[in-house]
């Protein structure tokens, strides 16, 4: 009796151990998620959070990578670097995933880059404009998003149709705004601009009138200003408010001029919007199908129309991710990293592929995105006269 019952319980074990390997085989793939869900540029967060659902939804409707579905764990940087880098830790440390997005803002991103290193886990960059990101030299990073030195390399050829004699500045006081500054500053020196008033607002303040009132007295003719949406609409009605005669253009991408419309009405009419991401006309885009098959997709859910030109980077930051692990054929940080290096895919936003920036032998990971130029006239975003040919 004996013996039969062991006789059966031998393979019994066996079957355990091949259905196990075979789930273990089938878990999602984790991709860890840092973005700003709460706190002053929470709308910004959670459109990125939407656009990486759709990118995951999309993956795992082909049939996954390798088999093996995407999931997104999601981490609340609640717009705080210190919470960013905890965010970074929770991910890696706890839930032990092998690659991450975020961090949406400069110094979040900045913050959570020390952890990146520390646990040896590689992070693709979706928004973060600071320069110091790929010029630290930190070997884990790759951004998918324009430093703003990228930015004003885009918009100078439109100098001439723009015709600035003389700029004044005004930014959030954080690494995104000094960076934005510097590097718009140091092109349009390049051309001769004159630089005027360069005044910096807190990334919660509402009320800027000190800073508008200077600005109004400097003498220049355009205004660069770079902070989230939801400061450019109190910035664009308290300057209409002071009589603030600017040209006003904004940078970072992050200015969502749908939701400017709406929210601040005739104060944002003729300001210009340096965006990477056109859901107005998906056919300028450089994979039309892919921007009309997004912007449709984005619509169908339920999700604000204004939040598309945020919502692509959760997009082409998850796919990047995917590809990268397609290329590795596993789900290790290491492999992760190296196979980053030979992703050649065409996003959202145009080609994504990455080329060396920073010190020798440290470098991260830096790609060519797309930049774009709108204005809002009538009351809607539009291409600017000199570009409509």
């Amino acid at each position: 009796m004996r013996r039969w019952v062991l006789t059966w319980i031998a393979p019994t074990s066996l079957a355990l151990v091949i259905v196990s390997a075979g789930v273990a085989q089938q878990d999602p793939i984790k991709i860890g998620v840092i973005a700003p869900l709460s706190g002053p540029v929470a709308a910004s967060g959670n459109y990125v959070r939407m656009g990486a659902e759709i990118a995951r939804d999309w993956i795992n409707a082909r049939g996954g990578v390798h088999g093996r579905r995407v999931a997104l764990l999601v981490e609340d940087n609640k717009s705080d670097p210190k919470e960013a880098a905890g965010a970074a830790e929770k991910l890696i440390a706890r839930d032990q995933v092998p690659v991450l997005m975020g961090a949406w803002g400069s110094s979040m991103t900045l913050a959570a880059m020390p952890k990146l290193e520390e646990y040896g886990v590689p992070m693709v960059v979706e928004t973060s404009s600071a320069a110091s990101i790929t010029k630290r030299g930190n070997p884990w990073v790759f951004r998918i998003s324009p430093p703003s030195e990228m930015e004003a390399l885009g918009l100078e050829k439109y100098l001439g149709a723009l015709g600035i004699r003389q700029a004044d500045f005004m930014a959030v006081n954080t690494d995104w705004g000094r960076g934005a500054v510097t590097a718009f500053g140091d092109m349009l020196r390049r051309h001769n601009a004159g630089i005027g008033a360069v005044e910096f607002m807190d990334q919660a303040a509402t009320d800027m009138n000190a800073q508008l009132t200077k600005i109004r007295g400097a003498g220049g003719d355009t205004l660069f200003l770079t902070t989230s949406v939801e400061q450019i609409t109190l910035v664009l009605k308290q300057a209409q408010e002071l009589r603030v005669a600017r040209r006003i253009i904004t940078t970072g991408g992050s200015s969502s001029p749908s939701q400017l419309v709406k929210q601040a009405g005739a104060a944002a009419e003729d300001s210009y919007h340096i965006v990477f991401f056109m859901p107005w006309f998906p056919e300028a885009m450089p994979d039309p199908n892919l921007a009309k098959a997004f912007v449709d997709e984005w619509t169908r859910r339920g999700n604000p129309f204004e939040g598309l030109t945020e919502g692509f980077r959760g997009h082409d930051g998850i796919a990047t991710i995917a590809e990268a692990i397609r290329i590795a054929s596993r789900a290790e940080p290491q492999a992760i990293r190296e196979a980053l290096w030979k992703v050649s895919l065409m996003g959202l936003n145009g080609p994504i592929k990455f080329e060396k920036d920073g010190p020798a032998g440290r470098e991260s990971g830096q790609s060519r995105p797309s930049i774009f130029l709108v204005q809002i006239k009538g009351g809607k975003a539009a291409l600017p006269a000199f570009l409509r040919k």
